[in-house]
């Protein structure tokens, strides 16, 4: 009881410490389980672990297998959680260089690291291969901390996050086929039963996932399941899905939770932010208890082994040769530039599957006797460690020296996605700024998808927001609802997050009926709430653009558009198509020369009929 208690404690304790000093939580964990795993037998005065995950005499929490078993339902809730975040319209730019990735990159590490390990290590090919495949996977719960801190442009973020949740059943599939092979002695009958079980694999993974997905989803859509029974109906779904799929095909459960995770996170279903966050908040839990439990499961012996020199080089050998290889050969003909593309390879940490998988057929062809089976387990957990460590320290400065950290992010998000914030956002699309809007009415948010804007249901008051790695390079903030109270909690809350070059909201009725409380974060004019701008934009739902001349033509139109409650001023112009946001005040600009343009919404002005350039949305 003690040590299960203490494993939660730790754990959580770990993910605190990631959260606070901005680290994956992988990092942390690995170095507590071998604390109090391996490293305490260094210290403790009867010599043994003070976690003993496999029951060994009248120690330990697992008897026999049932460590590998919890390991592997474990696995597959953390992938369900992982598919159901993947959204098809991430990926309309860079969809072929992903699908490069999960077959071209894994080819590439799975040759390229099992002839380093055999040269360097002397392993035997079988093993060699076995560790290669292990490391092929990278992991969706290392790869989104290290991005959610380093801004980027929206596709690399998203080919890293796609990468990282499917190329994790691709891994597992290939280290159990050369598992597979090992155990039965290899030879043309293993080549024939191989390609038969791959077959199998492929098949019912894809089957199930696809089947159960829709299934849960009309049990959803129809109210056939309780509110309170939806989470936990949903998991047992999962863990069904993933024991039933492996049950026809050994290890097809990991493909199969993927797809019923992609599949649903693709529907439009009521309850799936929800959801979401139940995945979410038990993947943190089990996470927490797998890390700590597989590297207390390492014996001081297995790091003694691979102590040395060979280590270092193994590592080097993956990290800067084989991972920017396997990249470089993904992206070719992809529109990357080649800092993106460096980016990309030097950024490629191992995680939770790897690990796990490891020690199960590590210890497995342990016990069979197996030549060099020893080696697989610390190996494994050494590119994982090594790999998240080196990536957590250095890719935000490799980012900075290759030029794929956005100095100024541009990127602006916009809480609310009723009419006037769909106007604006389609606006700001087509001057080619990242927009995302953000609102808890799913009905908005569809119709400003059917207007080709990226929106996401979302609700401020929980701080999920802050996990979208899409959103990285976002530096401005505008809080466009009706509620005031909804828009200053976004800026107090998000200001750091997203608003570090901007935050602002509309003023509520009480400021506009008293110019000197102007709040210094006001958006578009202190005459307009958001019920002005509501009406300007239902009774004339266009953008409008106009030239100026000098800042007291520009002034002279603030006036105007004062006067008029059905125009409302958003945005100037500059001549090189910067656009800046016009606050509250109005009157903050003092450099207007000829080529400026006032973007305003509503009304066309009088002045501008003769020379208007409008955009609708």
């Amino acid at each position: 009881m003690l040590e299960l208690a203490g494993i939660i404690i730790l754990g959580i304790i770990a993910q605190w410490v990631a959260w606070r000093f901005k680290l994956p939580a992988i990092l942390p964990l690995i170095l507590i389980g071998l604390l109090v795993g391996p490293i305490a037998t260094l210290y403790t005065d009867d010599g043994s672990k003070l976690i003993e995950p496999i029951w060994n005499g009248e120690k330990g929490l697992f008897p026999g297998e049932g460590l590998y078993y919890f390991v592997s339902l474990a696995i597959s809730v953390i992938l369900f959680e992982g598919g159901l975040t993947l959204k098809r319209a991430e990926i309309s730019n860079v969809g072929p260089v992903i699908t490069k990735l999960i077959t071209i990159g894994s080819v590439v590490t799975f040759f390229g690291a099992g002839v380093a390990a055999h040269y360097i290590f002397g392993l035997s090919w079988q093993i060699s291969f076995l560790f290669s495949a292990l490391i092929i996977v990278t992991g969706p719960t290392v790869i989104t901390p290290i991005l959610r801190n380093i801004p980027l442009k929206k596709d690399v973020s998203a080919i890293l996050k796609w990468e990282g949740i499917l190329i994790d059943p691709i891994g597992a599939l290939v280290a159990v086929l050369v598992f597979e092979f090992i155990s039965v002695g290899g030879g043309q009958a293993f080549t024939v039963t191989a390609l038969v079980e791959f077959g199998k694999i492929i098949l019912f993974g894809t089957t199930f996932g696809f089947t159960f997905a829709h299934a849960l989803g009309f049990a959803i859509k129809k109210n056939f399941i309780p509110h309170y029974l939806l989470n936990v109906v949903s998991l047992s779904t999962v863990l069904l899905v993933f024991v039933e799929s492996d049950i026809f095909a050994h290890e097809s459960g990991l493909l199969a939770v993927v797809v019923m995770g992609m599949v649903l996170g693709n529907m439009k279903l009521p309850n799936l932010k929800e959801l979401l966050y139940f995945k979410e908040s038990l993947s943190v839990l089990l996470i927490s208890i797998l890390f700590i439990l597989l590297a207390a499961n390492i014996n001081i012996s297995d790091l003694e082994l691979i102590y040395n020199w060979n280590t270092v080089a193994l590592f080097a050998v993956v990290v800067f040769l084989i991972r920017p290889l396997g990249v470089f050969l993904s992206a070719q003909g992809s529109s990357l530039k080649l800092n993106e593309k460096l980016f990309i390879g030097w950024v490629g940490p191992r995680g939770i599957v790897a690990a796990g998988i490891a020690s199960l057929f590590g210890s497995k062809l342990l016990a069979n006797g197996e030549p060099g089976a020893e080696y697989i387990t610390p190996l494994v957990f050494m590119i994982v460690l090594g790999t998240v460590l080196f990536n957590a320290t250095t890719a935000r400065l490799f980012a900075k020296l290759v030029g794929v950290f956005l100095k100024k992010s541009e990127g602006i998000i916009i809480i609310g996605a009723s009419l006037p914030s769909r106007l604006i956002g389609s606006y700001l699309q087509k001057n080619k700024r990242h927009v995302v809007l953000v609102d808890n009415n799913r009905t908005n948010v569809e119709k400003a998808q059917k207007h080709g804007l990226e929106a996401i249901v979302s609700n401020i008051y929980s701080d999920n927001l802050t996990d979208y790695i899409e959103l990285s390079d976002v530096g401005y903030l505008m809080a466009l609802t009706g509620n005031s109270d909804i828009n200053q909690y976004a800026i107090d809350s998000f200001k750091d997050q997203f608003g570090e070059n901007g935050s602002f909201r509309l003023v509520n009725s009480e400021e506009m009926s008293d110019p000197e409380s102007n709040p210094k974060e006001g958006l578009f004019s202190h005459t307009d709430d958001y019920i002005t701008l509501t009406e300007a934009a239902r009774k004339n739902p266009v953008v409008h653009e106009i030239a100026l001349k000098d800042n007291e033509h520009y002034e002279g139109l603030i006036e105007i558009t004062k006067a008029d409650r059905d125009i409302v001023p958003i945005f100037l112009k500059t001549p090189e198509g910067d656009l800046q946001i016009i606050s509250s005040n109005s009157l903050d600009f003092t450099d207007i020369k000829e080529g400026y343009k006032l973007v305003y919404l509503g009304k066309e002005l009088e002045v501008a009929k003769e020379n208007k350039s409008p955009e609708t949305a």
